[in-house]
């Protein structure tokens, strides 16, 4: 799944849709990992998934991220992220 990464926002979260990528803010600033860190735990967190079924394909150090989200079906991950973004 692509993600665009907003690092030093007010407020961790899942922000919509940019550019075919799902927008994540987070607080952290881009240093050191942080802000991919912060991006992977506020898509746990908001899609109520577990750490081991969430990982970082590419962008460590760069805004535009590929993320991979394994054991939930596509349908299941569509409604939790749709159900996360009318919220938003």
């Amino acid at each position: 799944m692509p993600v665009k990464a907003q690092p030093g926002a007010r407020r961790n979260r899942l922000a919509g849709e940019h550019a075919g990528a799902l927008k994540v803010q987070v607080t952290q600033a881009p240093e050191r990992g942080k802000a991919t860190d912060a991006v992977l735990e506020t898509i746990v967190d908001a899609l109520r998934l577990k750490h081991s079924q969430v990982s970082l394909l590419s962008g460590a150090t760069s805004p535009q991220k590929r993320v991979l989200v394994c054991g939930i079906s596509l349908a299941d991950l569509a409604e939790r992220l749709r159900s996360v973004l009318e919220d938003a």
